[in-house]
């Protein structure tokens, strides 16, 4: 354990370095969040109530997905694209060869990242917000915990999805295309686009079962008081199924993935 808990350290400290470029993402972070909670003032004026949100839960809902843009990775550009470089060079056989578990070294690495992004990208912009919209915040702590709880289980899930991604690349030409898809589908079941309680019907009840749920809708709805008691626990819940079986997955994955590249090192 101090192997990954050293290697989350390192992806904290990596991002870190790029002083200049955190600043220019929470400012543009910062500038997109006007835009959309502009856009989503129109649209509640026409709409009170959209989604059971009234209009001070809908704009703060703006500032929480972009305090969670980077953290959870709604967009892409994680460690993914890294992944599947080193899978498309041959590189990844020496880190198969490593004493250590591939999954668990980019889940530590990216766990690190995380925590980087939600201090160094995240507060500045929900902090802007709250000066300027009067924005729904919770006064207890322990609300606050329990958001926190619900965005590292999201982190983990955002993980899940990206390294399953990434292993792709063992069978494709290129793990570019599978990326991009699961880019679309994160921006769009994500909720970051809209809500997912504002989606209609049937297309609403697939979009909050699909596991992009829990990277912002679900975090979300804790951080506005819409989940406590035993919808919390059910959150909760929900969202360590999901981190379970995507591991699991990405473990099946890997070890046919290592297979395949003993046989043709062989």
């Amino acid at each position: 354990m101090r192997l990954y808990a050293a290697v989350a350290a390192g992806g904290f400290r990596r991002y870190a370095t790029y002083r200049v470029a955190t600043l220019a993402g929470a400012f543009t972070n910062t500038v997109f969040g006007f835009i959309v909670a502009y856009t989503y003032i129109a649209l509640w004026d026409e709409r009170p109530r959209l989604g059971g949100y009234d209009l001070s839960q809908a704009v703060t809902y703006v500032w929480i997905s972009q305090a969670l843009l980077m953290t959870c990775v709604l967009m892409g550009g994680g460690f993914e694209d890294e992944l599947i470089e080193r899978i498309r060079t041959g590189a990844i056989a020496v880190d198969l060869y490593r004493p250590a578990d591939l999954q668990l070294w980019w889940l530590a690495s990216d766990l690190g990242r995380a925590v980087f992004h939600l201090l160094g990208r995240g507060i500045v912009p929900l902090a802007c917000g709250a000066l300027v919209f009067d924005l729904t915040l919770p006064a207890s702590p322990l609300v606050w915990a329990a958001f926190l709880v619900a965005v590292t289980l999201g982190v983990v899930v955002s993980f899940a999805i990206r390294f399953l991604v990434a292993l792709s690349a063992f069978w494709l030409m290129d793990g570019a295309g599978a990326a991009q898809v699961s880019w679309l589908a994160g921006s769009f079941f994500s909720g970051l686009l809209l809500p997912l309680n504002v989606f209609p019907g049937a297309l609403g009840e697939v979009a909050r079962a699909l596991p992009w749920c829990s990277l912002l809708q679900i975090p979300a709805d804790v951080l506005l008081g819409r989940l406590a008691g035993w919808e919390l626990a059910g959150a909760y819940a929900f969202q360590a199924c999901w981190a379970l079986a995507l591991l699991g997955a990405g473990r099946l994955v890997q070890t046919v993935a290592t297979r395949r590249v003993v046989v043709q090192g062989g």
